[in-house]
């Protein structure tokens, strides 16, 4: 509902309102308070937001979060090492494969344990591919707000070729949990290589489609073009990482600055935008597609063979041939499954690049066979940071278009 209420101070001026409100506009005036939220479907979430407006121009914004919380962050405490994958799945649940690598990376860093070359080549492209979803998903999305609607069905054809392979693979469309701790669940099955061939040739002319669509369309360009400029001090300021930090012509990406899964053999360039505002954060994503495309491929090209899963028995269950054969081998995996393995005394941390930016897990352990403390560094939460400064000044319709932009995930910043 919206109420009207007097202002009992004048909110200041933001960064994009200063052409409209000059020093002769009377600031003590009626404002009025718009909740945006919890369930606007432009929020992309169950995110509220309070707008103060002053007829069409936003005054100030108020994001209330909290609405999705889970307490993942603390159901992880009491779950094995091996269970607390299932929890990272849902998380960011658009790019789960990323928060699998993200958490089975802590724990590795833990235990020291080496993962097989086969192994870093599976997860690498399915995060990719992962990746690849996930900006489709954005985009079909963010174009929606804006009137786009071919575009949303282009967006969700794509992504259901990704969730096919991640169906195929792991069994599952979406939360795939297909780390284990010193590998991956499963050996790629069957034809699996194919298909991911095939979307791999036939990606490139899909996404030159969304291009003749938007990027010089006229009507595009002008509701993201100069709409929620965010500079790249502001940016490194709030924490802002991913996409929406590149965009505003910050080189930073975690596959390049801290490689992990093996990123450091793979030829792939980071983009980057200039003006920082919707539209770079548009095309900064676009280029991200193809880039993970040109991952995709050399990772295929040059899939090592060998073991999936690391050899290194405290953590890994005996191979199945084994177990018709000894019982030591049977005895070992039910104490696997049933307690877990216990990790040394210690704290780590480990993160990824997620389709949303940096995503951190801080590990501490006490020797128990469980985290005893879990804390996640998330992107959604601190790229919602600046939106507050973003909003003011600009019309109702265009703090869409800036939330759109932000591609933020509740999941992931209610955790």
């Amino acid at each position: 509902m919206a109420e009207t209420r007097i202002a009992q101070e004048p909110f200041g001026p933001g960064p994009q309102q200063d052409a409209v409100f000059g020093p002769e506009h009377e600031p003590e005036t009626e404002w009025m308070e718009l909740n945006m939220g919890p369930q606007h479907p432009s929020t992309h979430g169950v995110l509220r937001v309070r707008l103060k407006l002053d007829g069409e121009r936003v005054r100030d914004a108020d994001p209330d979060v909290g609405y999705l919380h889970t307490g993942f962050e603390k159901s992880f405490e009491d779950k094995t090492y091996t269970q607390g994958i299932t929890f990272s799945d849902r998380m960011d649940y658009l790019a789960p494969p990323i928060n699998n690598v993200g958490f089975v990376s802590a724990v590795e860093k833990l235990m020291e344990i080496d993962v097989p070359l086969r192994a870093q080549a599976i997860r690498v492209m399915m995060m990719e591919l992962a990746r690849i979803a996930s900006h489709e998903l954005w985009l079909g999305t963010a174009g929606l707000d804006l009137g786009v609607y071919s575009g949303f069905f282009y967006a969700w054809r794509d992504r259901e070729l990704v969730l096919d392979m991640n169906e195929a693979y792991s069994g599952v469309r979406m939360m795939t949990s297909f780390t284990r701790v010193g590998g991956v669940a499963w050996d790629l099955p069957d034809g699996w290589t194919d298909q991911l061939q095939k979307f791999i040739d036939v990606m490139p002319g899909r996404i030159d489609d969304f291009e003749s669509m938007l990027t010089a369309n006229p009507i595009w360009k002008q509701r993201l073009s100069g709409v929620g400029v965010l500079s790249s001090r502001d940016a490194i300021e709030a924490g802002v990482t991913g996409p929406m930090l590149r965009a505003s012509g910050v080189d930073y990406d975690v596959r390049k600055a801290f490689p992990y899964s093996g990123y450091e053999d793979y030829d792939f360039e980071v983009p980057l935008g200039n003006a920082g505002d919707c539209y770079d954060r548009y095309v900064v994503r676009v280029a991200e597609m193809r880039q993970s495309l040109r991952i995709l491929q050399q990772a295929l090209d040059n899939l090592p063979g060998g073991p999936w899963l690391t050899s290194n028995r405290k953590v890994a269950l005996p191979p199945r041939s084994e177990l018709s054969k000894s019982m030591e081998a049977v005895i070992h995996q039910f104490r696997l499954v049933s307690e877990g393995f216990k990790g040394p005394v210690g704290d780590v941390y480990a993160f990824v690049e997620s389709p949303r930016g940096e995503l951190g897990f801080y590990l501490v352990s006490d020797g128990a066979n469980k985290p005893y403390r879990m804390k996640v560094r998330p992107p959604s939460f601190c790229n919602l940071q600046p939106l507050k400064r973003l909003v003011q000044g600009v019309l109702v319709a265009d703090v869409i278009a800036i939330m759109g932009s932000m591609d933020f995930i509740l999941g992931d910043v209610d955790r």
